[in-house]
């Protein structure tokens, strides 16, 4: 019986963490768009200055 719980239990347990692991890549990676539309920005500013 208690085998049959712990396994349940350790099941439960590796879903959450997937599903927090998954969450946390998707966080970052919104993140890191945009921190890749900034630097597009500035490297636009970057060009036009030197086009004036």
């Amino acid at each position: 019986m208690f085998i049959g719980v712990f396994f349940y239990l350790a099941i439960i347990l590796l879903i959450a963490s997937i599903i927090r692991w998954i969450r946390m890549i998707k966080i970052n990676s919104d993140i890191q768009v945009r921190q890749n539309e900034k630097i597009i920005g500035l490297l636009n500013k970057i060009k036009e200055k030197e086009d004036i």
